[in-house]
């Protein structure tokens, strides 16, 4: 073989090396862009789109619009118009839409946040007496007071909306399971 073919050959099996390195690197640079990914949670998601316009299908086909403006560790909370909130268990939650790119780091909620789940944002709503409404997972709806917040249900003393929770009002109390609850309204 002559000096030039042996030049030649050294510089494309160089070239082909360098080629075969440039693509391993972009594979694994893929692959640990897919793992870093298979580690976002959808309170992650949420988290990163907090302040930020969202449209929520939960079941039944219902669907919230509004800021999302907070989100705990299987709930979120939208302000869908001024004085108007809604708690949405993620359990009932079909889709989010308008999130963004941004996401936040998984486990940046920290110990205490990673435990304030739906039982305590209901139990807030119960200490403030907030009237609501209840949307059901099929889709029908209960106005009252949360009297009660259990491990795994919450009773409301149903009554007329706009009007006081008072025993002479109260209809009649309903329990409801956590996992049958789509949305909690308040105003």
């Amino acid at each position: 073989m002559q000096p030039d073919r042996w030049d030649q050959l050294f510089e494309d099996l160089e070239a082909r090396a360098g080629e075969y390195e440039a693509a391993d690197f972009d594979a694994e640079v893929a692959e640990r862009a897919r793992g870093g990914v298979g580690q976002v949670r959808l309170v992650d998601r949420l988290r990163g789109a907090i302040a930020h316009p969202v449209e929520v299908r939960v079941v039944h086909g219902v669907v919230l619009r509004g800021r999302l403006d907070a989100v705990g560790a299987d709930w979120l909370l939208l302000a869908e118009e001024p004085g108007r909130a809604a708690l949405v268990p993620l359990t009932a939650v079909l889709s989010v839409a308008g999130l963004g790119a941004q996401s936040a780091a998984p486990g940046s909620e920290g110990r205490v946040g990673a435990r304030l789940d739906l039982r305590y944002a209901l139990r807030g709503l119960a200490r403030e007496r907030n009237q609501v409404q209840v949307v059901l997972a099929d889709g029908s709806t209960v106005a009252g007071t949360i009297d009660r917040v259990g491990a795994d249900f919450v009773e409301i003393a149903e009554h007329a909306q706009g009007e006081p929770r008072r025993a002479a009002a109260v209809r009649r109390v309903r329990t409801v399971p956590l996992g049958g609850l789509a949305a909690v309204r308040s105003w």
